[in-house]
């Protein structure tokens, strides 16, 4: 495509890229005064008249600073991307322009005439074989390496063949003036330096025209919407500068040493323009990358507010009460290292410094978990929950407690789940475990201490996800212990294949737990084909069973109890250890460490209540208890259960 810059080869000659970069350090200097100034508003004014005064004016002056806080925040936010934008095409325009100043140069040494559109004129030289005279000089365009009319250098040659050079109404044949070819050669490097110039300055200056705020003072979420379209403006412009040498398809080790290797501004650059990027990439500092993603937080929220459909309307408020919980005082401090809209939403949030703490434990959540609003109210306690215990059972180090959401899970409500378990398929989880584990490995690389005790726990569903990762070569990077609770399996026969060492695979199964007593895939086709002709005896038969599938599920509904007891009843041989996905994890013939954990309420009394209970130390004190001491590497000290 034709660049429409006017920019011409004089313009670039005496461009002062110094002007755009000292122009850059203005912006940068006014985006962080903007943030200064924001973090000022929200903790020392808005914070001290929230603790230290009441009343209708205490409040009309919070939410007054609170706008202004958003204001600040807002031309961070911009000002970022327009220091990004001017040293991105300062750096660009800085080839083209040297190309040019070093034609301009030679030009000047063979004391050949640079004329106003580029074109070069040459002298005459060399002698004619048939006159003895001096072989006339001449002028040739340059070849800016494009096809067809965007290129004024190239034209049809007497053949019809391209070929650049004199242009229209030159000579069919080429000059033997020696100086030709060489003033050929300074012409063409002119018109790439201009015509790459020309594109450069097109697509930053369509960057720039965008970053216009609107009138008036009030950031309203039309104003971040506009946010969200101009960042994602500027990382195009920007892409060749910056985009394309980000390590996005190295291990997180590459990435963490590409990141030292940075300066400062580079870093500052790179979080202006991709934020996005940056706070989900592992191996970066968790620091920086919960800087990021509170960025991309507000340019997410604007981007979906713009939309209508209902998968935005969800994710957008789950991102609504991560965003409230970050602008709390949270104990441990929120860590916000992943944010996204891909599938079903992405959020990966910690409680302490994953980079600093010397306990690290993070739990991949499952079975109808996505990014909404009960992920920012109830998931995220889970988190917080066991980084509060690990705390009580070990004062003297420090922990992160850390939710994955990097995947998507069944989107399957556990109290569906008997009358849907074909929804339950490996697929989630075998997409999920490749990027759980690079997370964990980014987790080994940034981490500051020589051997910090790793614990990857899964629930539910999110149990499957980590031991498919634990499965892969070398399991899960760092992790020393693994917690499975609610588990439906695993896909292993036994604990030995989870890659860590023997003992330390810790299981947590309530007996009211409907999903760690699902029937194998083989049970279910049978109580599938009782179901059909159970009865009314089929049901009398099932609800009255103690089997391992018929106690668990006796009650709920009258086809599927007199299905599995039409099926148990055809002296179909079971196996007690099997259940949906493999071994069960609590069962003996696992080989997993199994402990305490409360019962929870039957399905009579509290429906599937008791599959969500192990992090809660309200309802399961006794199971909230013995995750913590796992994750600050007490297992020691863990009440244990006997395996079934």
């Amino acid at each position: 495509m034709a660049a429409t810059s006017s920019l011409t080869w004089q313009l670039l000659r005496d461009l002062k890229l110094t002007a755009l970069t000292d122009a850059a350090d203005g912006w940068a200097a006014v985006s962080r005064h903007a943030d200064s100034a924001r973090e000022s508003v929200e903790a020392e004014m808005g914070g001290t008249i929230s603790k230290t005064q009441e009343g209708d004016s205490a409040k009309s002056a919070v939410k007054r600073l609170k706008r202004l806080s958003e204001n600040y925040h807002y031309i961070h936010t911009e000002t970022g991307p327009i220091r990004g934008t001017l040293d991105g095409l300062a750096a660009e325009l800085a080839s083209p322009r040297r190309r040019l100043h070093n034609a301009l140069d030679e030009a000047a040494s063979c004391g050949y005439t640079v004329n106003s559109n580029g074109s070069i004129e040459y002298p005459a030289d060399g002698e004619s074989p048939m006159t003895g005279d001096k072989i006339p000089g001449g002028t040739v365009l340059g070849n800016n390496g494009l096809i067809g009319s965007g290129n004024p250098g190239l034209h049809r040659d007497g053949t019809g063949k391209y070929d650049s050079g004199m242009g229209p109404g030159s000579p069919l044949l080429k000059s033997p003036n020696p100086h030709r070819a060489k003033a050929q050669g300074i012409a063409d490097s002119i018109a790439h330096a201009l015509r790459e110039a020309r594109e450069i300055d097109e697509r930053y200056s369509q960057a720039l025209n965008k970053l216009k705020a609107g009138p008036g003072l009030e950031v309203s979420s039309g104003t971040w919407t506009d946010a969200a379209k101009d960042a994602e403006a500027v990382r195009e412009a920007a892409y060749n500068h910056l985009g394309r040498d980000i390590p996005r398809d190295k291990s997180p080790a590459e990435r963490k040493e590409w990141w030292d290797a940075l300066t400062g501004e580079q870093r500052d650059e790179y979080l202006a323009v991709y934020p996005d990027v940056i706070g989900n990439l592992d191996g970066i500092p968790a620091e920086v990358r919960d800087e990021a993603n509170r960025e991309n937080l507000q340019l997410l929220m604007g981007k979906l507010e713009g939309q209508d459909d209902e998968k935005s309307r969800t994710i957008l408020t789950g991102l609504r009460g991560i965003d409230t919980k970050l602008a709390a005082d949270s104990h441990p401090p929120m860590y916000l290292l992943g944010i996204g809209d891909e599938g079903n939403g992405r959020a990966i949030v910690s409680y302490g410094n994953p980079d600093t703490a010397r306990n690290v434990g993070a739990y991949v959540p499952g079975l109808g978990t996505k990014l909404d609003e009960k992920f920012a109210g109830g998931t995220l306690q889970r988190a917080q929950d066991t980084a509060l215990g690990a705390m009580e059972a070990d004062k003297s180090s420090t922990t992160a407690s850390i939710v994955w959401l990097g995947y998507d899970a069944p989107q399957l409500p556990v109290s569906q789940l008997l009358d849907n378990t074909d929804v339950m398929v490996r697929d989630q989880a075998e997409a999920g475990a490749p990027a759980y584990n690079e997370f964990m490995a980014g987790i080994s690389a940034t981490n500051e201490n020589s051997n910090p005790h790793v614990t990857a726990i899964g629930h539910s569903y999110g149990s499957l996800t980590v031991g498919q990762a634990a499965q892969q070569h070398g399991g899960v990077p760092g992790a020393d212990d693994i917690i499975l609770v609610g588990s439906p399996g695993t896909g292993a026969d036994s604990a030995r294949e989870l890659n860590v060492d023997k003992g330390h695979v810790f299981v947590g199964a309530a007996d009211n737990d409907i999903v760690t007593k699902l029937p194998s895939h083989d049970e279910a086709k049978g109580i599938a084909t009782g179901a059909a002709g159970g009865g009314s005896a089929g049901f009398v038969l099932g609800t009255g069973m103690g089997g391992p599938v018929g106690g668990v599920i006796g009650g709920t509904t009258g086809a599927v109890v007199g299905g599995i007891a039409g099926y148990m009843a055809q002296d179909a041989q079971t196996d007690p250890s099997q259940i949906w996905f493999g071994t069960d994890p609590a069962h003996k013939d696992f080989g997993a460490t199994r402990f305490k954990v409360d019962d929870g309420p039957t399905l009579v009394e509290g429906g599937v209540e008791a599959h969500s209970n192990y992090f809660n130390p309200s309802k399961d004190q006794m199971s909230a208890d013995n995750i913590a001491k796992i994750v600050v590497g007490k297992s020691d000290e863990i009440d244990l259960e006997r395996p079934r």
